[in-house]
């Protein structure tokens, strides 16, 4: 890409690149989407476009930094993969951490479904999804919207294909908000349905819709609920757990000791959307039992990782601040309680 570039002595640069081999619609987004993020994490750099040419002013630290990101996306582009402003956070974010290339970190797919290319799309996401490939358990912890459930379907759905695992096992538990399955009408499995539907609709939009009843009805891949798991060992299994933050502690063991020869697990959760009653979640104790074991990884997402709409970020981020607040205040009451007043009796 070729640039060129003046230095001011006054903390000052400017830079013009030239953008080879690249639809700009496809870097700069509708109605220059994308310019307006890099626009927004370069508060102190002017950016201008003209045709294919890219002209960058202001503070010479930042100037450099968004060159680095235009050059690292417009290379994503080129490579035919889709920029949003996920990406452009994202890749922000791993060139200021010195995390390495983001265009040769994000444009890693883990599968092609239905025309469309499955890949992790933040760092977290990415080390997450490294966590998978490294470990036989892995516990994918963060808020909604991360990615959390979808990419480890999606490992699932590599493991099968290539033949590393012979059936694949997506359960949730079926209790959750304080209701039980007695309270919803219809028969087991009308009460089970509105549990497992988010994992089926994720099959279906990473499997072709015509294929998934076929392995359904073979056992090749099996969606139940977590009572069911009880008394079985798993081998050759590719086996999701979602939704763990509702799991008992010995749901979680019982859950945990499935685990057969030739299989992997991936648990997800997020333990700030915990329905049980407090210190009831067994994901929560599990995160301090198994934390030295080996071939266990933690992988911990953060609103950072989150490729909802932006507001999403945010609104986790507000209440982290309010329940952080709240536990610190309940920490006071605790360690200075009021002095009751002796009424004389």
């Amino acid at each position: 890409m070729p640039t060129s570039e003046t230095t001011g002595g006054d903390g000052v640069a400017s830079v013009d690149m030239e953008v080879d081999g690249v639809a700009m619609v496809r870097l700069l987004g509708p109605q220059d989407r994308l310019l307006r993020t890099i626009e927004k994490q370069f508060p102190l750099v002017e950016v201008l476009v003209r045709g294919n040419k890219i002209s960058l002013s202001g503070d010479a630290t930042q100037v450099h930094a968004a060159r680095d990101l235009v050059e690292e996306l417009a290379q994503m582009v080129r490579e035919g993969h889709d920029v949003g402003p996920v990406e452009v956070s994202s890749s922000a974010r791993i060139l200021d951490e010195k995390a390495g290339s983001p265009a040769e970190l994000l444009s890693q797919a883990i599968i092609t479904a239905r025309g469309k290319s499955i890949r992790p799309k933040t760092l977290g996401q990415k080390n997450y999804v490294d966590a998978i490939d490294r470990n036989t358990i892995v516990f994918g912890i963060g808020p909604a919207g991360t990615g959390k459930t979808y990419l480890a379907m999606a490992k699932a759905v590599q493991a099968l294909q290539r033949k590393e695992v012979d059936r694949i096992i997506l359960s949730r538990p079926a209790i959750e908000a304080g209701e039980r399955l007695g309270f919803l009408p219809g028969t087991l499995t009308d009460k089970i349905d509105p549990y497992l539907r988010p994992l089926f609709d994720a099959l279906n939009e990473l499997m072709d819709p015509e294929l998934v009843p076929k392995l359904l009805a073979s056992g090749t891949v099996e969606v139940a609920p977590l009572a069911y798991m009880r008394g079985r060992t798993l081998n050759n299994s590719f086996i999701v757990l979602d939704e763990a933050q509702n799991t008992t502690p010995e749901q979680m063991k019982m859950f945990l000791t499935r685990l057969g020869f030739g299989s992997k697990m991936v648990i997800t959760g997020d333990i700030t959307q915990i329905d049980l009653p407090e210190g009831a979640s067994g994901l929560k104790l599990v995160t301090h039992v198994l934390a030295e074991v080996d071939d266990i990884q933690f992988a911990r997402l953060t609103s950072a990782d989150v490729v909802r709409h932006s507001l999403v970020g945010e609104i986790v981020d507000a209440y982290t601040k309010y329940d952080a607040e709240k536990q610190l205040e309940r920490f006071d009451k605790r360690e200075h309680p009021r002095k009751r007043k002796s009424r004389g009796w």
